[in-house]
């Protein structure tokens, strides 16, 4: 699926933008999510599925790009920008 396509879908699911401040509670809760999938702990044994564990990290995928543009940036362009500085950390 093209991220022009799931930032719409996004946009769709939620149409309001969020200021940077709501952006990083609302990645913590995300993050969170999997911490508590890693961390095991018996009260959230239930959870504690590879169905779950995928959902939170299409979670992360799906909400950075909306993010991205609530914030006013093109998402594809930070993606572009995330790929230049990971392969230049490699090298």
């Amino acid at each position: 699926m093209e991220i022009k396509t799931l930032l719409s879908r996004g946009r769709n699911i939620w149409p309001n933008k969020m200021a940077l401040s709501e952006i990083i509670v609302a990645l913590g809760v995300v993050y969170g999510d999997i911490c508590r999938w890693q961390r095991q702990a018996p009260k959230d044994s239930a959870r504690h599925t590879e169905n779950e564990l995928m959902k939170e990290l299409g979670n992360i995928i799906f909400s950075t790009i909306r993010w991205c543009d609530d914030l006013g940036y093109d998402p594809e362009d930070c993606v572009e920008s995330a790929l230049v500085a990971q392969e230049k950390f490699k090298r």
